[in-house]
C-alpha cells in the first residue's frame, strides 16, 4: 500500500457497519494495548510471588507500553502525527526509535535487578520485533497491528498453555480490520503476522 492510500482511509464518521466494526477492532486491539496485556500476563506468571511478578509487570507496562503510547498521543496532539495508529510510514520512524530506546532501558533494568527468565525472554522478543519493524519501516509500511496480534497470541499460549489457542481468531480479526480500513495491503498484513510469529518464537526458545 502506498503512503498516499494510507492517507486516504475511509472516514469513520458516517461509515457503514463494516467500517465501524473494523475501526473498533483496530482500536481495541491496537499494539500498545496488546503489549501491555501480554507483559502483565507473562510477568505475573513468571515470578514465584505474586507481588514481585505484578511489580515487574507494571514496570514493563510503563517502559514497553505506556511510554510509546504517550509519545504517539503527544505527537497527535501537536499535529506531528496524523492519528494514533500513525498511518503515514515516514511518521513512524521517530516513535519506533523512542519505543526501542524505552524497551532497551527496561532491558537494562532486567539485567541489573535479575528479573525472572520469562520477563527477560519476552523483552528480548520485543526488542527483536521492534528492531525488525524499524528496519522494514524505512522503506515499507509493514502492519504493526498484525505483528503484535500474532506475537500476543503465540506468547500468551507459550506462557499459559495451548488452551489459549482459542485467541488465534484475534489475528485474523485484526488483519481483516486493517484491510477494511485500507491501512495496509494483504502483503503488508501477512508479513506483519509472519514477523510477529518469528520474533515471538524467541520467547519460546529462550524461556
Amino acid at each position: 500500500m502506498s503512503d498516499h492510500t494510507a492517507r486516504n482511509a475511509p472516514p469513520r464518521s458516517g461509515a457503514d457497519a463494516t467500517t465501524r466494526a473494523a475501526g473498533l477492532i483496530s482500536d481495541l486491539f491496537s499494539p500498545g494495548y496488546l503489549v501491555i496485556a501480554v507483559l502483565l500476563l507473562v510477568c505475573c506468571r513468571s515470578a514465584p510471588s505474586g507481588p514481585r511478578g505484578l511489580g515487574w509487570g507494571l514496570l514493563a507496562a510503563v517502559f514497553c507500553g505506556l511510554v510509546p503510547l504517550a509519545v504517539i498521543h503527544a505527537g497527535v496532539r501537536s499535529g506531528h502525527l496524523t492519528d494514533r495508529h500513525v498511518r503515514v510510514r515516514e511518521q513512524r520512524i521517530k516513535p519506533l526509535c523512542i519505543a526501542l530506546a524505552s524497551v532497551l532501558t527496561f532491558f537494562a533494568l532486567l539485567v541489573v535487578f535479575d528479573a525472572p527468565d520469562d520477563v527477560f525472554s519476552v523483552t528480548v522478543s520485543m526488542l527483536a520485533a521492534l528492531l525488525a519493524t524499524l528496519v522494514v519501516t524505512m522503506w515499507w509500511q509493514i502492519s504493526v497491528h498484525s505483528a503484535v496480534a500474532t506475537a500476543a497470541v503465540v506468547i500468551a499460549t507459550a506462557s499459559c498453555g495451548r488452551w489459549l489457542l482459542v485467541t488465534a481468531p484475534l489475528i485474523v480479526a485484526v488483519a481483516w480490520s486493517r484491510l477494511v480500513l485500507r491501512a495496509h495491503t494483504l502483503a503488508q498484513v501477512c508479513c506483519g503476522a509472519l514477523l510477529g510469529l518469528v520474533t515471538s518464537l524467541l520467547f519460546a526458545a529462550l524461556r
